[in-house]
């Protein structure tokens, strides 16, 4: 659906995207993941052909942008939602007619379009809040009327530019549900733009990390997350202290085995001491993953490796 390849975009002499490379598969959620500054917002302006680039291609279903007449754009973008952080809402409309401007700026027969709005409210919970303004809506009951208002052309793509960071989190929470079920309903990409690593647990299938322009970070959740190098550590925030005598191991348990109890097994069947020295559980969208790190002394070390390699399915390392 979107294939990006050796993209790049400069503003002026300075380079704000380099080397982008990454295909976006259709029904996905996708999530481009990095600190203010990163390029984030310049990379979904080029993928909606707001913003041109200088390296590279940019194809949307099949067809390169960079290429591409301001009607063709145009005509593309219908196929593009938006939502964006300030939600972006007329005041002076209400939420029936704010819902309904895109598809009559389009042209849509008036029927169409108020068949259309109670439908798009029903699905965003909002059907008594139809004759009601935006200063009467919480910033909640704001970002539903406006992912309404960008299905009303039942575009394609569904792009999301740090839409949940002006909320507090029970409402993002509610939003998040929001944006995979209609996801799951109506088969809509979702691109999410966000520097708050719980959105991207929360619902997004793959994600890339972004920092100074360049990748660090591309695949699916549970593998970025599951085993983060150096890189997503340092990008999470994460520091390790460990011992210094002893050997340190660090498990790694995919969701499959997440909730079987092998360090338990272990530490029975092998008759040996063990240090943990700290543990973490992850919940991705509906999975959990799990990592552990263990210091054992250095005489029992071969013995706990064979009985990894042996008897369990984990993935471990030491560090």
């Amino acid at each position: 659906m979107i294939d990006i390849s050796n993209l790049g975009k400069y503003f002026g002499k300075q380079k704000i995207l380099s080397d982008i490379s990454l295909k976006i598969e259709k029904n996905e959620i996708f999530a481009i993941v990095g600190h203010s500054g990163a390029g984030k917002s310049t990379l979904l302006r080029c993928i909606n052909g707001l913003e041109k680039y200088d390296e590279g291609t940019l194809k949307l279903f099949d067809k390169e942008i960079g290429k591409m007449s301001e009607d063709e754009l145009r005509f593309l973008r219908k196929d593009m939602g938006m939502i964006f952080q300030q939600f972006s809402l007329l005041n002076q409309k209400n939420v029936y007619e704010n819902i309904a401007l895109p598809m009559s700026l389009w042209g849509y027969k008036k029927d169409i379009i108020e068949k259309k709005v109670g439908e798009l409210l029903k699905l965003v919970g909002l059907e008594e809040k139809k004759q009601a303004y935006p200063r009467e809506l919480s910033g909640g009951q704001k970002q539903r009327v406006a992912i309404a208002r960008a299905l009303g052309l039942e575009p394609k793509i569904l792009l999301s530019d740090e839409a949940t960071s002006a909320l507090d989190p029970n409402t993002t929470a509610s939003i998040l549900e929001l944006l995979r079920d209609i996801n799951k309903k109506l088969g809509i990409t979702i691109i999410l733009v966000t520097h708050e690593m719980e959105v991207v647990k929360k619902i997004a299938t793959r994600a890339m990390l972004l920092e100074n322009g360049k990748i660090i970070g591309l695949g699916e959740i549970e593998t970025l997350f599951l085993k983060p190098d150096e890189k997503m550590r340092k990008f999470l925030g994460e520091e390790e202290i460990l011992p210094q005598n002893g050997v340190n191991i660090r498990l790694y348990f995919p969701s499959t085995i997440s909730n079987k109890s092998i360090v338990t097994m272990m530490a029975r069947e092998l008759g040996i001491d063990f240090s943990i020295v700290w543990g973490k559980l992850e919940k991705l969208g509906d999975k959990v993953v799990g990592s552990l790190v263990i210091n054992i002394d250095e005489r029992n070390s071969s013995k706990v490796q064979d009985f990894l390699d042996n008897k369990t399915d984990i993935v471990w390392e030491v560090i």
